[in-house]
């Protein structure tokens, strides 16, 4: 019987596993320490969750079957979620009406953490996803994961204002990126494969 050669992403090394599980836990950790826990619960779905769906789907969906929905999503992500957000004092609002905890000072721990790490791994997703790298897959899918899962809160924050449910900050722009997520989560699973 001849014997099928496993894929690269069917051989996640223990090390690369190690290193994606840790930088799973490092973003809420840090997300804990400057933003509360609500926060780092919300990064924790969606680094853990990425993480989980990697280790559970084993495929190397090529890049051009999650280019457009990437690029999308990433697009929505900065240039509408985000602006909302900053325009619309989404930290400001969370910590008056739901967490207590007041936005957190500028420092650069918080840049590196909250900004530098997740864009900056993002932004290599293209570049792994074509190289067949594990990395750049378990990227993927914690990219589009929090999009489609943590930018849901946007809609259940509301509920925990103690107020009538309206809008609140960044609900505009999540509605269109979640389901930017979830094409992009099912290309990952549905996508080309070579």
């Amino acid at each position: 019987m001849k014997k099928v050669k496993a894929t690269n992403e069917n051989q996640k090394r223990p090390s690369v596993i190690a290193i994606a599980f840790l930088f799973s836990l490092l973003i809420p950790l840090i997300g804990y320490i400057y933003t509360g826990p609500l926060i780092a619960f919300l990064f924790l779905l969606g680094y853990l969750g990425g993480f989980a769906l990697w280790l559970l789907v084993p495929r190397q969906t090529l890049w051009s079957s999650i280019r457009v929905p990437y690029w999308t999503a990433f697009a929505i992500y900065l240039f509408l979620h985000k602006v909302e957000e900053n325009r619309m004092k989404f930290f400001e609002v969370l910590g008056d009406k739901i967490t207590g905890i007041p936005v957190p000072e500028v420092t650069p721990l918080l840049i590196l953490g909250l900004l530098v790490l997740p864009l900056g791994s993002w932004l290599l997703i293209p570049y792994l996803v074509k190289h067949k790298r594990p990395l750049g897959y378990f990227l993927a899918w914690t990219f589009f994961t929090s999009f489609a899962v943590v930018e849901s809160a946007h809609f259940v924050f509301p509920l925990l204002t103690g107020e009538p449910y309206g809008y609140f900050p960044g609900m505009a722009s999540a509605i269109i990126l979640v389901p930017a997520g979830l094409w992009g989560m099912y290309r990952l699973w549905k996508g080309k494969v070579k």
